[in-house]
């Protein structure tokens, strides 16, 4: 006997006291969860993935969809995923695929801390009414300046600055590359980047001809594959990125499966039509902080010495030692990407068992480069997990200068975390590369709705720094006083270096 089918995830109905017919949810859902058949709609629920795109757009209301209706013997070991994972590779025998964030109930460090206010003898501050700086420069910084006073009493700078990037709020739009998203998510993204004075990333997809005119606002990515990567490339970009890992799937490379590879995007990643696009698990040219060093050099010599690098590692157990030999390699910045971080297709297992919290990583790294006295080399940029404004509070408290998301900017262009991007048939135009389902996206509204969403976390951003009087983003970095554990072991509260609650 076969192992037959499995109880479906989500059960729709329609109310047909409030259905009128009109097709719309056939029209909108790309999964083929409807149909109309003799004037009415008919459902194949085992298709549904909870999108939301037919609620999105039903006029009467009428449909309902019911997560898990009807389940397995509840058990605390053998879960419902873990049977169906067992049922699926029994099946195939290949490695199970999965997109978006970690789906496992671990505790979110974030929402075990605090911030600290200030009261009576240290007042607030307002930031209606008081000015607040947020601008952020993300670079080597110089250990001391070194001034000269002109014979007309004018001081000269005579240290010599490394290039940095200059972002009005410490919020940047992490790596999608195109390919995992369509072009139109990747130009609503450089709209709300260019509009809010901060930077995206293109992810390791090259960059299209059509974001040439937003290059001043892209970080441009170097990974093991090394898609898309050219002179004209490297030169368009504001700063390169050279991706050593990834939160949802340290220690392997990148995946954007054949059916993603339309003409469009083989042009831009410079691969066949059709052909997974699968990056290797390390660079081959880089097995020793020495190669990365050629590398970071061998980058910065080919575009003048005008662009800061950064180096992205996924956080793992050796984040700290790791990054302290990235600030020596001559990189600008180094990105921490968390556990928690998204992904447009990656091994299931890796996704949710390998990689460690971004905020403990984060920390870890802040207090080694100190302990070392060369905090001021190199930039920390947090990414993975990063959910509201209060956790880019946070992780600038634990040390970082700058965040970038990335599932946020997602969501607030209508994205409703599915976790089914590697099928490559997004409802929403998002993670897709099908015209029918991409023109569904419009750069300009969704990537209003993109810089709403960074404007809106900036305000609050000044708010929250206001209520712990501070007036400027420099004296909240790594200012682990603004920050209280509520119910994390000693052990954790002292990885992070962060008081208890009453203390």
């Amino acid at each position: 006997m076969s192992i037959g089918s499995v109880p479906v995830r989500y059960r729709v109905t329609i109310d047909p006291e409030r259905c009128m017919a009109c097709g719309r949810c056939a029209e909108n859902c790309s999964y083929g969860v409807y149909r109309m058949e003799n004037g009415a709609i008919k459902v194949n629920t085992r298709n549904c993935v909870a999108c939301h795109r037919c609620l999105a757009f039903c006029p009467r209301d009428a449909i309902d969809i019911l997560e898990k209706p009807t389940d397995y013997r509840s058990h605390p070991v053998w879960t419902r995923e873990v049977r169906e994972a067992v049922f699926n590779q029994a099946k195939t025998g290949k490695i199970i695929v999965a997109a978006m964030g970690n789906v496992l109930p671990y505790p979110i460090i974030f929402d075990r801390l605090v911030l600290d206010a200030c009261q009576v003898t240290n007042p607030s501050i307002d930031p209606l009414r008081e000015p607040m700086e947020l601008r952020t420069y993300i670079g080597k910084k110089p250990a001391f300046l070194r001034l000269d006073e002109m014979l007309n009493g004018e001081i000269e700078l005579k240290t010599k600055l490394a290039p940095n990037l200059q972002i009005e709020t410490p919020i940047m739009i992490g790596h999608m590359s195109y390919g995992a998203i369509s072009l139109n998510a990747q130009l609503a993204l450089a709209k709300a980047v260019t509009k809010m004075g901060t930077f995206m990333g293109t992810g390791e997809g090259g960059l299209h001809k059509s974001l040439y005119p937003y290059q001043k606002q892209i970080i441009v990515q170097v990974a093991s594959g090394r898609f898309g990567v050219d002179i004209n490339y490297l030169e368009r970009g504001a700063a390169i990125e050279i991706k050593i890992g990834q939160g949802a799937k340290p220690g392997i490379g990148g995946h954007l499966p054949g059916e993603k590879v339309d003409s469009e995007v083989s042009v831009t990643r410079m691969i066949p039509v059709s052909s997974d696009a699968i990056s290797p698990a390390p660079h081959h040219d880089i097995y020793s902080i020495e190669d990365l060093k050629q590398l970071v050099r061998g980058l910065k010599e080919a575009t003048e010495w005008k662009k800061p690098v950064f180096v992205k590692i996924a956080a793992v157990h050796n984040s700290a030692a790791i990054a302290a030999g990235i600030a020596r390699s001559g990189a600008d910045a180094v990105v921490i990407d968390g556990f928690r971080g998204g992904t447009g297709a990656a091994p299931r297992v890796f996704r949710d068992h390998v990689g460690l919290p971004v905020e403990a990583a984060v920390a870890a790294v802040d207090a080694k480069l100190r302990s070392q006295g060369i905090r001021n080399e190199v930039s920390i940029i947090a990414s993975g997990g990063i959910r509201e404004s209060a956790d880019v509070a946070k992780i600038i408290c634990l040390g970082a200068d700058a965040v970038y998301i990335g599932t946020s900017a997602l969501v607030a262009m209508g994205c409703r975390v599915c976790g089914t991007c590697n099928r490559g048939v997004c409802a929403w135009g998002i993670a897709t590369q099908r015209p029918e389902l991409t023109q569904r996206l419009d750069p300009e509204v969704n990537g209003a709705q993109v810089a709403n969403l960074i404007h809106g976390w900036t305000d609050e951003l000044a708010e929250l720094m206001g209520a712990a009087g501070i007036n400027s983003i420099e004296s909240l970095r790594g200012n682990r006083d603004r920050l209280r554990g509520y119910m994390l072991d000693e052990g954790l509260l002292k990885v992070l270096d962060v008081k208890s609650v009453g203390a």
